[in-house]
């Protein structure tokens, strides 16, 4: 009986450990990503604070207001994520507390008859009576034993009821400590919410706003997409100059160069340290003109004012060019591949010059809306690649 109590207790024990270290590695991941979230949602709110001070409502501020939604979202999710942990430890916790209970109840009624036993063993008359009444010497000799482990059980059993009472006690205290913690995550959720709901009612606020700007929003449109065909013109170009001359060279350097660029897909660093997508790669619908399609060759990085442009990757640089409502434009070449850096203010290379991996080329153009847009491309001879493809996740 004392042995299958003892197995009930370290079973407890054991069973209690394993889904522990998972929780405990999923609780990890879901306070990192809830510490990314909180990081991102402080950037995004740097760059709308930075465009609010020229503009109270821009395509940008929408921008940035939809992703910080995103992250909201994210961050209200990772939350709940962490209270559902929670609440599976504190179930976790009360089943092993009754079972503890339970287990501790029988442990005390056995030893309190293991007790009443001893006691009547004890008596020397009875102890006597029971040892000579064996039939042989080595009924004696068993008798003498089984007395013996009798007495060493009860100290076990004793050892044992105080192993249970102090795992209780400890099981006990966890569940407060995971109460007080779920408490503050929701609290922390609740938070969260309301803030989330505060900034929805700020975005639909701006769409209806910028709504009743439709044919500034237009003639903005076109610009852009005026702008925007003379850098895929210059891009063509360049294409055509780099397919030309890889006809009549060696090919031994492309292919290495290629082959380096293509190996470290998803591993590259983003252009730019901080800032977040406003435009993703391929057809996307406007943000505010209903049923206008636009269509992009990479992707835009809305970032903060200064911020310095990074290559991706070693290369030469092929060309430095102005285009009229982007801004400076950087094209690399890597091999087979082309990086192109679009919306730069500042310059720091030059066309034929080598760069490294990480250097930096340029700082980002804010416009007159107090906008910091990069626009990234990456090219494999004439075909356009999804950038978030390649990046860093």
């Amino acid at each position: 009986m004392f042995a299958g109590r003892s197995l009930l207790f370290f079973l407890l024990v054991f069973t209690s450990i394993f889904p522990a270290l998972a929780q405990k590695g999923n609780k990890a991941q879901l306070q990192k990503e809830k510490q990314q979230n909180l990081e991102k949602i402080k950037e995004v709110e740097k760059i709308i604070e930075e465009t609010s001070t020229k503009k109270k409502t821009s395509i940008g501020q929408l921008n940035a207001l939809n992703h910080q939604i995103s992250e909201q979202e994210k961050l209200v999710k990772s939350i709940k994520g962490e209270l559902d942990l929670l609440d599976a430890d504190i179930a976790d916790n009360n089943d092993i507390i009754v079972a503890l209970e339970n287990d501790l109840d029988r442990l005390k009624k056995e030893y309190a008859s293991m007790l009443f036993a001893a006691q009547k063993a004890n008596n020397s008359v009875t102890r006597l009576t029971f040892l000579f009444s064996a039939r042989s010497f080595d009924q004696l000799v068993m008798r003498m034993r089984y007395m013996e482990q009798y007495s060493e059980t009860r100290v076990l059993q004793a050892e044992q009821i105080t192993k249970v009472q102090e795992e209780l006690s400890g099981q006990v205290k966890e569940i407060r400590v995971r109460r007080e913690e779920k408490n503050k995550l929701f609290n922390e959720q609740v938070a969260a919410s309301e803030n989330l709901a505060v900034t929805k009612k700020k975005q639909n606020t701006m769409v209806r706003s910028l709504e009743k700007e439709e044919r500034k929003l237009r003639r903005d449109l076109e610009d852009t997409k005026k702008a925007v065909a003379r850098l895929d013109k210059l891009i063509d170009e360049i294409i055509k100059e780099e397919l030309a001359a890889a006809a009549r060279s060696s090919k031994s350097e492309t292919v290495a160069l290629s082959n380096s660029f293509e190996d470290n897909k998803s591993k590259f660093m983003w252009p730019v340290t901080s800032g977040f997508v406003s435009q993703k790669f391929g057809r996307q619908p406007h943000p505010v003109l209903k049923g206008i399609i636009t269509n992009n060759n990479g992707v835009n990085i809305q970032t903060q004012e200064n911020e310095k442009v990074k290559t991706i990757f070693e290369g030469e640089v092929r060309r430095v060019a102005f285009i009229q409502g982007l801004g400076s434009t950087v094209i690399i070449k890597h091999g087979d591949y082309l990086t192109v850096y679009a919306g730069l203010k500042e310059v720091f290379v030059r066309s034929g010059q080598k760069v490294t991996t990480n250097q930096e080329i340029g700082k980002v153009f804010s416009n007159t809306e107090g906008v910091s847009e990069l626009r990234f491309q990456i090219f494999k001879n004439t075909t356009a690649l999804d950038p978030q493809g390649w990046l860093r996740n």
